[in-house]
């Protein structure tokens, strides 16, 4: 129901891709919207990552039936759009270089099948007519047709200008400094710039988001996850597909602190090479780490032996916001009423941007969620015991729960290192 005080029904705090995302759905079901965010739309973690919209590295369960529900979207109601931000529907290749590894990829893939992602299996000389130039060490491989990109900054970018015609305001250099409340609810923001009053409160400051939940006196333990980025000089195409190692699932599903490297490697339409991926928790340690570009560089020309006279051009990275039972905050905070979470979505926040955008506008507009809501919850945290409360050791972050539960939402599962 449309608000006429002038105070907007939604406020959404953060213009990353996924507060972009909640910004246009939640127009195109009517509602009033604004955005505030302390910088520029797309600057923080959008920013500072490939556009992957993976189906081929998610977990059975919530995460996978988001990612499938978010990839109808972005190839559906979206698809109108998609040469505005460079959709490719490239696919992904998994590689197995190990008899250990392709054992484990034939178990991922079956189960996968059972739950409706298509993953097709590739022997050695079905990999090499689809990958010339992998290494000759590779012993199979699974092809996900499903695997798509976007360019995330002309996503991030675009969904906002979309949401802008519907009439969605946008305010930029006001950081929130503070919730406006009503008792016990949130009803808004402060920001340097003036207060903005909303019936709904959006959390979607990404790797920021403990801090906006702290402003509501409330645990949220998103923490930040590092990960680097090599781009290389252009080339003419090698490459036609995402490819990644094996290794790099279970790195996705890790929650150790130290360095953790897996080679992804692929090519973009200016003939550039994206090669990554590290992830470490380090803080907020802005730092270079010559150890994950080094690691990243050597794992990267060992899947492709090309790459090791390939010149680098630049490396960036960025903070992913990582939750420790591995799946995003989305839905409204009961400990807050009014304050609603759109985070921790790791490094999938890209593709889980458009299906999170269209849950919560659906929940904020009355609506039937499309998807049930429940495992993604924010009090999830609060659950077995006692509140993940995040420590810091020598500027590393460490997650533990009074409860002496380390996971929330679903049974643990063995690490890997």
């Amino acid at each position: 129901m449309m608000r006429t005080d002038g105070t907007s029904d939604v406020l959404v705090i953060g213009a990353g891709i996924v507060g972009c995302a909640v910004a246009y759905f939640a127009s195109l079901a009517g509602l009033r919207v604004t955005v505030v965010d302390r910088g520029l739309p797309a600057s923080g973690t959008s920013s500072r990552c490939e556009g992957n919209l993976l189906v081929s590295d998610k977990e059975l369960g919530p995460e996978l039936t988001l990612t499938q529900y978010s990839l109808g979207l972005w190839t559906g109601e979206l698809a109108e759009f998609s040469g505005l931000w460079e959709f490719e529907a490239k696919g992904g290749i998994i590689v197995a270089s190990r008899e250990t590894s392709l054992n484990s990829l034939d178990r991922v893939t079956a189960a996968q099948r059972s739950f409706g992602v298509e993953a097709v299996p590739l022997d050695p000389a079905q990999l090499r007519e689809a990958e010339p130039h992998i290494t000759p060490a590779a012993l199979g491989a699974a092809f996900y047709p499903d695997d798509a990109q976007v360019h995330p900054m002309l996503a991030a970018s675009h969904l906002l200008a979309l949401a802008s015609d519907r009439g969605v305001k946008v305010v930029t250099d006001a950081p929130v400094v503070d919730l406006l409340r009503s008792g016990d609810r949130v009803t808004g923001v402060r920001t340097p710039v003036g207060d903005f009053s909303a019936a709904h409160v959006v959390n979607a400051a990404g790797t920021w988001a403990s801090e906006i939940a702290a402003l509501a006196g409330i645990e949220l333990a998103v923490l930040p996850r590092r990960g680097f980025v090599l781009v290389t000089e252009p080339l003419p195409t090698m490459i036609g597909h995402k490819v990644y190692a094996a290794e790099y699932i279970d790195n996705v599903g890790s929650s150790a602190d130290g360095l953790q490297s897996s080679p992804v490697v692929e090519g973009t339409p200016g003939g550039t090479i994206l090669i990554g991926s590290s992830r470490e928790r380090v803080g907020f340690d802005e730092r270079v780490s010559t150890e994950a570009l080094g690691t990243i560089a050597r794992n990267a020309a060992a899947l492709f032996p090309f790459l090791a006279n390939t010149r680098i051009l630049r490396h960036y990275h960025g903070f992913r916001p990582y939750c420790i039972d591995h799946l995003p905050v989305i839905g409204p905070d009961p400990r807050a009423p009014g304050l609603w979470h759109a985070c921790g979505h790791e490094g999938a926040g890209i593709g889980l941007s458009v299906g999170t955008g269209k849950l919560l506008a659906q929940a904020m507009s009355g609506a039937e969620t499309d998807l049930d809501l429940a495992p993604f919850a924010p009090e999830r945290f609060e659950r077995n015991g006692g509140i993940a409360r995040v420590e810091s050791t020598g500027g590393v972050e460490r997650v533990e729960s009074t409860g002496g539960v380390e996971r929330y939402g679903g049974a643990a599962k063995e690490e890997s290192a």
